[in-house]
C-alpha cells in the first residue's frame, strides 16, 4: 500500500531529530506517535503504517539512532521524552495516542508521565516494564545480557550493504520474515564510519545510558506508579534470538501486572520481540490494537 511520506528535521537540545511521517488517506485524520526500540529507527514502523491507512503516523528516530546519531549529549528517558514533546510541538500536535516498542515503551511511560497533557493513551509493545535483570551489574554486562548479539553488531564494520544483509540473513528472528521492506529498514541503519566502511548508525554511548537508566534509574518505576493514563501492553513468547520466553517470562510477568494493576496484557502468541511490529503478520497483529487504542481515546476533559 502506498500512502503519502515525508521525512524533516526537528530542533532538540543538543542538535535536530529526524522525524518521518506517514499521512493519513484522509483530512484530519487523527494520529498516533510511534517510538522504536533501542537500536532501531523510524522504519521499523512501515509494516505498522501498511494497515493503518486512516491514521496519521508521526515516528522519529531517537536521538542516537538513525539520522538522529549525531545528536550531542546524554540520553535517557526523560532526554527522549522531552524530544518527543518538542516533535509533537513542530508538528502542531496538542495531544496523541504513543506506541512504544520495546525501549520505546519505556520512553513512551515516561512521556506520559512527565507531560501528561500530551499523551492520551499508550500502548506498549513488549516493553515498558522493568525487565528481569539482576541489580548491580556494570553497564557494559547490563547490554550485553538485555541485547546480547545486538549489542555486539554496533561495533562491527561491513564493507557494504548486502554483507550487512547477509549479516541479518542468518539472524534467528528474521529466518521466517525476510521481506524487501525489512531491508529497506537494515539498510537505512548504516552509515559511513570515516575509514571506507560502513556501520550501524546507532551509538554504543547512547545505548549504555539509555540501558543503565531503564534498568536502575527513578524515571521509568515513578512513572509507573504514577500512571494516569489508559494503557495497553501486549507482550510475545520469544525474546530477540527468536528465543522462549521472551522479555517477560509469564511468571515474571505476572507479578509486574500484579504491580501495575493500572495496565491492560493481553499476550499474543507466534511471534518475537522484532517480528510483532517488524513482519507483515506481526503488523496485522498489532495494527487493529493500535486503531482500538485511537478510537477509544478520551477526549480533552472541558471539550
Amino acid at each position: 500500500m502506498s500512502r503519502a511520506h515525508h521525512e524533516l528535521d526537528v530542533p532538540v537540545d543538543g542538535g535536530m531529530l529526524h522525524v518521518g511521517v506517514s499521512e493519513a488517506d484522509t483530512p484530519d485524520a487523527p494520529t498516533a506517535l510511534l517510538i522504536h526500540g533501542v537500536t532501531s529507527s523510524h522504519l521499523a514502523w512501515p509494516f505498522v503504517a501498511d494497515r493503518l491507512p486512516h491514521l496519521r503516523l508521526v515516528a522519529p528516530d531517537l536521538r542516537g539512532r538513525g539520522r538522529s546519531n549525531t545528536l550531542a549529549g546524554p540520553a535517557g528517558m526523560v532526554a527522549h521524552a522531552a524530544d518527543m514533546v518538542a516533535v509533537l510541538d513542530a508538528l502542531d500536535i496538542d495531544r496523541v495516542v504513543v506506541v512504544g516498542h520495546s525501549m520505546g515503551a519505556f520512553v513512551s511511560v515516561v512521556l506520559a508521565d512527565r507531560y501528561p497533557d500530551r499523551v492520551a493513551s499508550l500502548v506498549l509493545v513488549d516493553g515498558g516494564l522493568p525487565l528481569d535483570v539482576p541489580p548491580g551489574l556494570d553497564p557494559d554486562t547490563a547490554i550485553r545480557l538485555v541485547l546480547g548479539p545486538t549489542a555486539e553488531r554496533l561495533g562491527m564494520r561491513f564493507a557494504s550493504t548486502d554483507e550487512y544483509l547477509d549479516f541479518w540473513r542468518a539472524h534467528p528472528a528474521f529466518r521466517t520474515a525476510w521481506t524487501s521492506q525489512l531491508e529497506a529498514y537494515l539498510a537505512y541503519d548504516l552509515v559511513d564510519d570515516g575509514q571506507g566502511a560502513l556501520r550501524p548508525a546507532t551509538a554504543y554511548a547512547t545505548v549504555v545510558d539509555d540501558t543503565v537508566d531503564m534498568n536502575t534509574g527513578t524515571a521509568v518505576p515513578d512513572a509507573l506508579a504514577r500512571m494516569r493514563h489508559p494503557a495497553r501492553l501486549f507482550t510475545v513468547p520469544r525474546g530477540l534470538q527468536d528465543e522462549p520466553p521472551g522479555l517477560y517470562a509469564p511468571a515474571y510477568l505476572d507479578r509486574l501486572l500484579a504491580d501495575n494493576p493500572a495496565l491492560a496484557h493481553r499476550r499474543i502468541e507466534g511471534f518475537n520481540h522484532y517480528t510483532i511490529v517488524m513482519s507483515p503478520d506481526g503488523a496485522q497483529a498489532i495494527a487493529p490494537e493500535i486503531a482500538a487504542a485511537v478510537s477509544a481515546a478520551p477526549p480533552r476533559s472541558g471539550s
